[in-house]
């Protein structure tokens, strides 16, 4: 279709990152924000081929795909009451030059954060904390008071705040502790998973029932871990390949089987001394069939 001839496409286009963005940061998963930027390009062709002209195509793109994101999460809520494991979102993988290159880059581990809001508390997190948006205009996303989005916005960031650390830690050292990692898995090394696991290390394993790595999720003792890890749990089969890439704006680790990702490992690391104190595997097929 010719962008230059037909206004709502190139508006669409030009607003389709932001767009996608938005979305994802509230659903946590790929295939559906795909679904509800392809529900708000139908309710913007069909508002864009009658009617007075939108004054600020960006700010009505918005407002459609936030709230058909709110209207999506009961559907994906509904998906986790029967999900077999522990949940977590799917990882937006990318080059690391891609990753470098995403400016509202959410971190996976603040992902997993953002799942615990509700909803609403997300949306209002997302538009304000990640993508600045004054509280005025989200009370116009979302249809509700100015009082009512600064109250959600204050729950919600007094829940993240609780739950992760002020700063992110730095890429140098996201590159070394994640290279120690997975040294020490291909090599079952006890002793090196000993020095980089924090006292308390929360694993999550996400394989919805269909990958061979165990469900686990919660805090486990840094011994516990280890020995976990040095036996091969997470440890890739003979013939696999690793690669380093950005998921959703970190440097991490996927495993691929003649081509073909099956886990996606993303590790949370304390900015204060590198110390890894969270270890997130995703081997659900279907949580990485967008990955190439």
């Amino acid at each position: 279709m010719d962008h230059d001839h037909d206004p709502a496409t190139h508006d669409f286009t030009r607003h389709r990152n932001l767009l996608f963005s938005i979305t994802y940061n509230m659903l946590g998963s790929v295939a559906d924000t795909e679904d509800v930027l392809q529900e708000t390009w139908l309710a913007w062709a069909k508002r864009s081929g009658g009617g007075p002209e939108v004054d600020n195509p960006r700010a009505y793109l918005v407002r459609i795909a936030v709230n058909q994101a709110l209207a999506r999460r009961s559907a994906i809520e509904r998906r986790q009451e029967t999900y077999l494991g522990p949940w977590l979102p799917e990882p937006l993988v990318e080059s690391p030059a891609e990753a470098q290159e995403t400016a509202e880059s959410v971190s996976f581990a603040m992902m997993v954060v953002l799942e615990t809001l509700t909803p609403l508390e997300r949306a209002v997190f997302v538009l304000g904390e990640v993508f600045g948006y004054p509280h005025t205009e989200i009370a116009e996303i979302t249809d509700r008071t100015p009082a009512a989005v600064r109250q959600l916005a204050h729950r919600a960031r007094e829940h993240v705040q609780a739950r992760r650390p002020r700063f992110p830690a730095d890429p140098q050292m996201r590159e070394q502790v994640t290279e120690r990692f997975l040294a020490a898995l291909l090599g079952g090394d006890l002793n090196a998973f000993l020095e980089l696991l924090a006292p308390e290390v929360t694993v999550w394993t996400d394989g919805g029932g269909k990958a061979r790595m165990a469900g686990l999720r919660g805090a486990h003792a840094r011994d516990k871990v280890a020995r976990m890890l040095a036996a091969g749990s997470f440890r890739p089969l003979s013939g696999v390949d690793v690669e380093y890439r950005g998921v959703n704006g970190d440097l991490s680790v996927v495993l691929l089987s003649e081509g073909v990702p099956f886990a996606v490992l993303v590790l949370d690391i304390a900015p204060e001394d590198g110390a890894v104190t969270g270890v997130y595997a995703v081997t659900n097929p279907d949580k990485l069939a967008h990955v190439s």
